[in-house]
């Protein structure tokens, strides 16, 4: 059945020759479907900036590209009001791709061919939903680590928060607060997936606390009557003190120590 719109398509590649094909590739396939290639990006962020302001209907995205890549990207699409479907394009055809049939995913091999990227299109129309903890784990191997940015919701607004950039994570009921040196932004994420997933960026202060090692500045002894914590871990750049555990206390100091 023909399109009534032709299909709004965002070219998202590092490699500007590999944009080029697909507009050529795109434009080989109009008889048979329809397209409009409404812009491009180099990486990740940029998509998610061009996706802010302007709706698209299918993704081409690469899978490594540098700022962001193309599965951390897919990964923050949820918190966009309106999510284009995706179709990765990759040169490597080993566990990524394998990982992406099962989850009914489509993936282009690079150098595309036309007829794939019409039946990938072709199905795109079905939007597949992305699941966040396989793209999290495949991502893990992809870049060798976790996410480089994590998202927040702010009054309907999609806000990137750099990993780099967090002092520390600390949990309240059902959501967790990552606090930079200029705010705090709130996170719809669990603090023991964020433990495991930063785990060589992050330490355990407290049962509700994560802090970055490179944050720790030194270390106060609780007050006798303090019930809240055992002590008190002090950081570079913000004036909070962060509680830290009795179990904790140990690990935390020697961390200092060793630095």
């Amino acid at each position: 059945m023909p399109l009534e719109q032709p299909l709004r398509i965002l070219l998202v590649d590092d490699e500007p020759l590999a944009r080029d094909r697909l507009r050529v590739l795109l434009g080989d396939l109009a008889p048979q479907l329809p397209t409009v290639v409404v812009g491009e990006a180099g990486n990740g962020l940029q998509a998610l900036e061009f996706l802010r302001a302007q709706t698209v209907d299918v993704m081409l995205a690469d899978i490594r590209m540098p700022a962001m890549d193309g599965i951390e990207l897919a990964g923050h699409l949820g918190g966009l009001a309106a999510a284009p479907a995706v179709i990765f394009t990759t040169a490597y055809d080993n566990y990524a791709v394998q990982a992406f049939e099962l989850n009914a995913l489509d993936y282009l091999l690079k150098p595309v061919r036309a007829q794939r990227l019409l039946t990938a299109l072709q199905k795109a129309a079905l939007k597949p939903a992305l699941d966040p903890a396989l793209l999290a784990g495949i991502g893990q191997q992809v870049r060798g680590g976790g996410r480089t940015h994590l998202s927040s919701q702010e009054r309907g607004r999609l806000l990137l928060v750099p990993v780099a950039e967090v002092l520390y994570f600390k949990a309240d009921l059902k959501y967790v607060t990552a606090r930079t040196r200029d705010r705090e932004y709130l996170l719809d994420e669990a603090l023991t997936h964020l433990e495991s997933e930063f785990a060589e960026r992050f330490i355990r202060l407290h049962r509700a606390v994560l802090v970055a090692k490179s944050a720790l500045a030194g270390f106060e002894k609780a007050a006798g009557d303090d019930a809240e914590a055992y002590g008190w871990a002090l950081l570079r750049g913000v004036p909070e003190r962060l509680p830290v555990s009795r179990r904790q206390w140990a690990p935390a100091k020697a961390l200092i120590k060793n630095s």
